[in-house]
């Protein structure tokens, strides 16, 4: 779950954090039976900003800052459509009626461009409903028939059993476990590391065995 909703690292020059070719029109809309994800917009500001301010969210994601304010999703939603987080980026959202739920994306492996890693948080509310499986199986279907990788990787906090139950029903191994930083805990986290590759995925795509 390593989905950024960081502030603006001062570090990073405007032409790194601004990336054209991985804009919005290289992350479709996606459907599924209880979910449409599409890029955040300006109305799910205040949804946003309520669901993150959340101590129980924001330290089980590493670049979530805590306490999340409606300046800060704002500027999340700007920077995001704007490109400069430079991934795919999309706002979860209940089919029915539009509910903001959470945001789940795709970040290309820093050292591995046959490899991207997927990350995801709902708010509380949510949770336990399976959501977030639903979600992690539209961006992997996504990923893997729209891009030309070998892997996608995913990362859970050692304590977070939902989490780490979400990436085994999607089919990914475990690897092995590190550390990360963790904006919330101001310090470091013990995660544990997951893959899934596009064999496994083919055998696996129509998600039934797995639910």
């Amino acid at each position: 779950m390593q989905i950024e909703l960081s502030r603006v690292d001062p570090s990073r020059s405007p032409q790194d954090r601004l990336r054209p070719d991985r804009l919005r029109s290289d992350c479709p809309v996606l459907l599924s039976q209880r979910l449409v994800m599409r890029a955040p917009h300006e109305e799910d500001i205040d949804a946003l900003a309520h669901l993150a301010n959340n101590a129980a969210v924001a330290t089980m994601v590493s670049r979530m800052p805590h306490p999340y304010t409606a300046r800060d999703a704002a500027d999340f939603v700007r920077r995001t459509n704007a490109g400069e987080i430079g991934k795919c980026v999309y706002a979860i959202t209940k089919a029915e009626n539009g509910e903001f739920l959470g945001c789940c994306a795709l970040e290309p492996h820093v050292n591995d461009a046959d490899t991207l890693e997927i990350g995801y948080w709902l708010g509380e509310p949510h949770w336990n409903r399976g959501y977030a499986t639903e979600a992690a199986h539209a961006l992997i279907d996504m990923a893997f028939r729209t891009r030309d990788i070998a892997h996608i990787d995913a990362r859970c906090r050692v304590t977070n059993i939902a989490s780490r139950r979400v990436i085994q029903k999607c089919g990914f191994q475990f690897q092995g476990s590190g550390m990360v930083g963790s904006l919330a805990m101001g310090g470091m986290m013990p995660v544990e590391w997951f893959r899934l590759d596009r064999k496994t995925w083919m055998s696996l795509k129509s998600w039934g065995e797995m639910r």
